[in-house]
């Protein structure tokens, strides 16, 4: 069992002795509703019951010991609670770094070292948030050793803050707020632009949520990512020159049509045209969750991703083959991108009896065509972070 491999190794790391907590927090996929998170839209992601494991214990003195099982080859990383600041980008010490840096400039001053352990089994660089899920999990872990007083839902923000402010990262709050937020058996329809949210129960019957992980390696701020994020900013100031918005996501498609001309570059008008779009896309696909009509969700999915691919442009070869290799399979109800791009995983809603056939024949032509394997993990969906033991 994870739990008890993770507590050995930290254990012979670190030594015994001392008060020592297990903790969980979970990865996240979005199943509709991508970039809309920045653009004051709604997103439907949910937790999933891979993540990350931490194994912490207090220390006396300010130092701080890290240890992921993940980069091994790096050993024990050291570093100190005071003049927190990132290191080069390749340090995923960075992320819980940044996070103690964060509660410190809300007024949580973290006053004592610690030694951590990480273990995480969501595929790194993959898009389903191994960067967000440290972030929680560490949040987590400093409420519980420190006695801080914040809920989950502060957790994410303080998440979000960290890796826009300290990761240099320009993110939405959509993954930290699935992670932290997270319930079994739902996704949380989130408007992004209150953070009002509701849950809703995701009811496949017959059917599986599958992950096909491009391998494909990116780094989220050396993307286009926020070049994509300039783009919209750009876009809705134009647009707000003719109409009274806060963000695109307050825009119907129809409202969008008859303003679209004040935005002088094609390409903006593609990337705004998408916000819109994608946005009411979400809202209906969690309508027809609601009625029952997984058939109708899977649909939105597939034009979710024709317009990632054609008017943002965030998909490429290797998830465009993911998508439309599994587009071809009797019984997929519906796939798409996932996460910001360039990369990273599909998410594809598929029948109990082609769940097998998917993984062979999509997997062999991605190989062909791509020239290394993808890797399939077929998911169930979790709650938020815990302290395990």
């Amino acid at each position: 069992m994870i739990q008890n491999d993770v507590l050995a190794k930290f254990k012979e790391i670190f030594g015994e002795g001392g008060e020592i907590g297990v903790y969980f927090a979970p990865g996240r996929v979005n199943m509709i509703g991508e970039h809309t998170d920045y653009n004051g839209g709604h997103v439907f992601p949910c937790a999933l019951t891979i993540g990350t494991y931490g194994v912490a214990r207090k220390r006396e003195d300010k130092k701080l010991r890290f240890y992921s099982m993940n980069f091994e080859e790096l050993g024990v990383i050291e570093s100190s609670v005071e003049g927190l600041k990132p290191e080069k980008e390749a340090d995923w010490t960075n992320y819980p770094k940044g996070v103690m840096w964060a509660f410190g400039e809300k007024g949580m001053k973290v006053e004592q070292g610690m030694d951590l352990l990480l273990f995480g089994n969501i595929p790194n660089g993959s898009g389903l948030s191994s960067s967000a899920s440290v972030e929680v999990l560490t949040g987590y872990i400093l409420k519980d050793l420190f006695g801080f007083e914040v809920t989950n839902q502060d957790l994410a923000l303080i998440g979000q803050f960290s890796e826009n402010k300290f990761n240099g990262v320009n993110c939405g709050i959509m993954d930290q707020f699935a992670i932290a937020m997270g319930k079994a058996g739902h996704a949380i329809f989130l408007d992004t632009a209150t953070l009002e949210y509701t849950y809703a129960p995701i009811k496949l019957e017959n059917a599986k949520i599958v992950i096909s992980c491009s391998n494909k390696k990116r780094g989220l701020g050396d993307s286009k990512y926020n070049e994509r994020r300039q783009e919209c900013e750009t876009a809705l100031a134009e647009l707000q020159k003719v109409v009274d918005i806060k963000s695109l996501g307050e825009l119907t498609e129809e409202q969008f049509e008859q303003y679209k001309s004040a935005i002088k570059d094609e390409i903006r008008v593609k990337r705004a045209k998408h916000a819109v779009y994608e946005n009411q896309r979400t809202i209906k696909a969690v309508e027809a969750l609601k009625n029952n009509d997984v058939k109708l969700f899977g649909e939105l999915m597939n034009a979710s991703h024709v317009s990632l691919r054609d008017d943002y442009e965030v998909t490429g070869i290797e998830l465009d083959t993911l998508v439309e290799e599994a587009w071809k399979i009797q019984g997929v109800i519906g796939s798409r991108m996932t996460g910001a791009g360039f990369g990273g995983c599909t998410v594809s809603i598929v029948k109990d009896d082609a769940v097998d056939t998917f993984i062979k024949e999509v997997g062999s032509a991605y190989e062909k065509k791509i020239g290394y394997a993808a890797d399939f993990y077929v998911v169930e969906i979790g709650d938020g972070p815990r302290k395990l033991a």
